[in-house]
């Protein structure tokens, strides 16, 4: 028996008529949490730049889990399509209920993303703090204000990384690839995904009051292209050996997304194989 003195411990879990927005919709994890959220009966508003493509999985979700989903093209640089979305999504479906507040940026051109750090360019790392720290604190601003409006509490889920917490080990990327290029943990990288840590905490002690939960969750290593030196490399730096998959996330975002949580704000989920312990 739960706490609230009925429902089943599974049942806890379950979404059914709750609305649920995936910013990063169309992403490696996004595309997950959408689904799990979607399986788990939430009504899924999937964001992304892509217009034709979040309407295109917006319909996959639904025609698969039968709940209703819409797809919406958002720039969460922008505070009109962030707050346009916010529009759309309650008048479509009434409520909003989650915010998975995941949209981050390597940018269109790698080799800039990827560059040393004595030699990054302020515009590039402008255009990433954008997407990252900027589009995370609109996307929560907007949905939080909506959440306050409904007066029914909410949870707002915020993804981070182990490199926003931990520095990365520069031994690990030695003859490492991503995509055939050689790649690194940007510092703008780590300090963006800081900043959604800090900013969690903050609303999570300002929102508390209001049943508004706000949690980060914290991914390690995910396989997504690296070469085999990278994900053997990795492995090594990881006490359960191995890199994560993208689907290994969806469960701690489920419990942090549902009633589940209900007595969960202000945390950091690390899901991380135990990267973080060593």
């Amino acid at each position: 028996m739960s706490s609230k003195g009925k429902e089943s411990y599974g049942e806890r879990f379950q979404l059914a008529g709750k609305t649920a927005i995936v910013t990063g919709g169309l992403g490696l994890l996004g595309r997950r949490f959408c689904a799990g959220l979607a399986e788990f009966g939430a009504r899924v508003v999937v964001a992304d730049l892509d217009g034709d493509g979040v309407s295109r999985f917006a319909q996959e979700l639904e025609a698969r889990y039968g709940t209703a989903c819409i797809g919406i093209r958002c720039d969460v640089t922008q505070p009109a399509f962030v707050n346009r979305m916010v529009d759309q999504a309650a008048a479509q479906f009434g409520s909003i209920d989650i915010l998975l507040n995941n949209a981050a940026s390597k940018s269109e051109d790698l080799a800039q993303f990827f560059a040393p750090f004595e030699a990054y360019s302020l515009e590039q790392w402008r255009k990433v703090m954008s997407v990252n720290v900027d589009g995370m604190f609109l996307a929560a601003q907007a949905v939080g204000k909506h959440m306050l409006k409904q007066n029914q509490g909410g949870s707002i889920i915020q993804t981070s990384s182990i490199y926003g917490l931990f520095g990365p080990d520069e031994r690990i990327y030695e003859g490492s690839c991503y995509l055939g290029m050689a790649i690194n943990t940007p510092a703008v990288y780590s300090a963006s995904k800081a900043a959604v840590v800090g900013l969690t905490a903050h609303l999570a002690a300002r929102w508390a009051k209001y049943g508004i939960r706000v949690n980060t969750l914290t991914p390690g290593g995910v396989e997504s292209g690296q070469n085999d030196t990278f994900v053997r490399s990795y492995a090594n730096r990881v006490p359960m050996g191995r890199m994560g998959h993208p689907d290994e996330l969806v469960g701690a975002m489920l419990f942090l997304a549902s009633d589940a949580s209900s007595y969960v704000t202000g945390h950091n989920l690390y899901v991380d194989g135990g990267l973080h312990a060593w």
